[in-house]
């Protein structure tokens, strides 16, 4: 169980407004990333179905971010995924990843517009390798919430996402996450892995972009 602090209100005030330099763990995720080998397993009526998927994730800094004593830095994520067989959306993705230097905590947050919400959390020190998140169905910290028909349906009881940094700047995901499909007995393991590659570098986030313009030479 974490201690925290009896002043609940007061926020810091030594804030280094340069969110790339204090991402911990997380600095190797800003930036734009692309891959076009993705693997989705995911249950259908007759058999598990799988498919092979292009991905497109942009991981854009943000401010700090305060919650009394507490302090977030962190990425603005937004995932995008289609198929080489169709252009449209195979799956949409928004949320944040966030990693408080005090004490190694570090979050996603996931939104995924078929109604559902979820965070994950887990420990790293800065310099990582490996990340791993978990998020669990019914815990009120980091815990999933779905619609009523994904509860009747799909219920998702478990969430967990390891990443790995390569040595090459690449990065490797795998989620593995826990369904109770309607009308059977045993849980489905749905899992995706992918390998992501940098195709663009990050942007300052607003703050550190002010203050870096107000330097600039009359």
């Amino acid at each position: 169980m974490p201690v925290f602090p009896a002043d609940i209100f007061t926020e810091p005030q030594d804030v280094d407004p340069d969110t790339l330099a204090n991402l911990g763990p997380l600095r190797r995720l800003a930036g734009t990333w692309q891959a076009e080998k993705g693997v989705d397993i995911n249950p259908k009526a007759d058999a598990p179905e799988r498919r092979v998927f292009i991905e497109h994730i942009d991981m854009q800094p943000i401010d700090p971010q305060a919650n009394g004593p507490q302090l977030f830095y962190g990425l603005r994520y937004h995932i995008h995924i289609n198929t080489a067989e169709e252009q449209i959306t195979f799956h949409d993705q928004v949320g944040y990843w966030l990693w408080e230097p005090a004490t190694g905590l570090v979050l996603q947050t996931v939104a995924i517009p078929r109604g559902q919400v979820a965070i994950a959390s887990g420990q790293a020190a800065a310099d990582a390798d490996k990340l791993v998140l978990t998020a669990t169905r019914g815990q009120t910290e980091y815990g999933i919430c779905s619609t009523a028909f994904l509860e009747y349906a799909f219920r998702t009881d478990a969430y967990r996402i390891e990443v790995d940094f390569n040595a090459d700047g690449s990065w490797s995901y795998t989620t593995d996450t826990t369904l109770m499909v309607h009308g059977r007995n045993e849980p489905f393991a749905h899992r995706d892995q992918n390998t992501l590659r940098k195709i663009a570098e990050p942007q300052p986030n607003p703050w550190a972009a002010i203050i870096a313009a107000q330097k600039k030479p009359a």
